[in-house]
């Protein structure tokens, strides 16, 4: 088992728009962040801020850094100030709390109570990473319907096909007569006809691909 660190890693965040704002800046976060560090006794903080970053996801600099050093062991806490400055997606928290259960290290979320080191900060966490998951089944059966419905409607799902339907029709009307997908390659490529992708030649794998997608939507229709 690694050697885990007993530093507390402070995130702060603030978006551009953001920095005006009252209760919201980078000052505000740390001294909330600074006070509960006094109270509870953690000595050795460090912070770590990203400045003028969106909560959208987790793809910012000082986050990534964090994240790196609880994983490696040099940190054993990561406490925020509120859960917005984290993320405002439930779905990136559950990750992040799924995360820390197998890496090893406490999540501490000041506005919410969320506190991993403590029996009711966790069930707290647990909740939210409860709705985390009803929100993603939400989202999948939002999708699913979209798809049901645009299927309903008669529009090709997938890959949009960019292979001309008489050229499709060619090809397997060629290998219907029984001809070599060589040969059919070799008639392709001798009138100029261009693959799906734009290519300008054509091989026996390529027609080999044409004729099982045209197998497939067979199969589908």
């Amino acid at each position: 088992m690694k050697r885990r660190s007993g530093k507390v890693i402070g995130y702060l965040r603030v978006s551009t728009d953001e920095q005006a704002v009252s209760g919201l800046g980078l000052g505000d976060q740390r001294s909330v962040i600074a006070a509960e560090a006094a109270r509870r006794d953690w000595v050795d903080v460090e912070f770590l801020s990203d400045e003028g970053y969106s909560a959208t996801n987790l793809s910012r600099p000082a986050i990534a850094t964090a994240l790196d050093m609880l994983g490696k062991g040099q940190a054993s806490v990561l406490v925020v100030s509120k859960l917005d400055r984290l993320s405002r997606s439930l779905l990136d928290f559950a990750t992040l709390m799924d995360r820390a259960r197998r890496e090893g290290w406490e999540l501490v979320v000041l506005d919410l109570a969320i506190d991993t080191t403590v029996p009711s900060g966790q069930l707290m966490a647990n909740v939210m990473a409860a709705f985390a998951e009803y929100e993603r089944q939400l989202i999948g059966a939002r999708t699913s319907a979209a798809l049901q419905q645009l299927k309903a409607q008669g529009k090709r799902l997938g890959r949009p096909r960019t292979l001309p339907a008489e050229v499709t029709s060619r090809i397997v009307a060629a290998r219907g007569e029984g001809q070599a997908l060589a040969a059919i390659a070799d008639g392709l490529n001798r009138d100029g006809v261009a693959t799906a992708r734009g290519g300008a030649r054509w091989y026996p794998s390529t027609v080999r691909a044409v004729l099982k997608s045209a197998a497939l939507d067979k199969a589908a229709a």
